[in-house]
């Protein structure tokens, strides 16, 4: 089946497929630091009636940017697959601690967006994986350039900590959907999703298009 002309489409594609963790359709939205993985999961959650996103921001911390995943299968991925809300410590990136907790509702779909989201330890509990599609350097310059100057040392660390996560847990073999951003008027391939649904999202005039195209053989199709 040919991938989902426009992100409304994809959203009827993800709500219409089985149940992955108990429930709830988890779908992943993964890619290089500050390739657009929130943009995408909010505009997302909109066309999905305001389903929840969970960002990995939020269970990660300074002393384990990716040694996230006993933390996540305890307080949410186990409490979704027994059909429970899971509750979750939040990070404060700021404080560098955890200073509050939040609730993860088992509704029909779930967003889990963040660098490592597909990993291979989560794929089984997945119904589907997208992958924002773009470089790790245009990514890393885009994210640099939004958190500016004063988060340059988290960066100096940041990068090849993803390096060498994606070198030992690639996500974008195995992802389901390879979506990439389109600006407004410029010519491409594959399928536009114009600004419709970042007003939506409540983001305020941005003009940025998505295609989405097939990734790995035999993207998922409703079961």
């Amino acid at each position: 089946m040919p991938a989902p002309s426009s992100l409304d489409a994809l959203a009827h594609r993800l709500a219409a497929l089985p149940p992955s963790c108990g429930p709830v359709r988890l779908v992943g939205v993964d890619g290089h630091a500050g390739s657009g993985k929130t943009t995408l999961a909010r505009r997302l959650a909109a066309l999905l009636g305001g389903a929840p996103v969970l960002h990995l921001d939020d269970v990660a911390s300074h002393e384990a940017l990716f040694d996230w995943t006993e933390r996540l299968t305890e307080q949410v991925l186990r409490p979704l697959e027994r059909g429970e809300p899971a509750h979750y410590e939040v990070y404060d990136w700021v404080a560098r601690s955890r200073t509050g907790r939040a609730v993860l509702p088992p509704v029909p779909v779930v967003l889990v967006e963040g660098v490592g989201a597909g990993r291979a330890a989560l794929r089984p509990y997945l119904a589907c994986l997208l992958w924002m599609d773009m470089p790790p350097g245009d990514a890393w310059r885009r994210g640099q350039e939004r958190d500016g100057p004063e988060q340059a040392g988290f960066w100096a660390g940041w990068i090849p900590a993803e390096r060498a996560h994606f070198a030992a847990d690639p996500s974008r073999p195995w992802a389901d959907f390879l979506v990439r951003e389109v600006s407004e008027g410029r010519e491409t391939s594959g399928a536009l999703e114009k600004d419709e649904a970042a007003k939506d999202a409540g983001d305020g005039g941005d003009r940025t298009g998505y295609t989405v195209r097939e990734g790995r053989t035999g993207a998922l199709d409703p079961r």
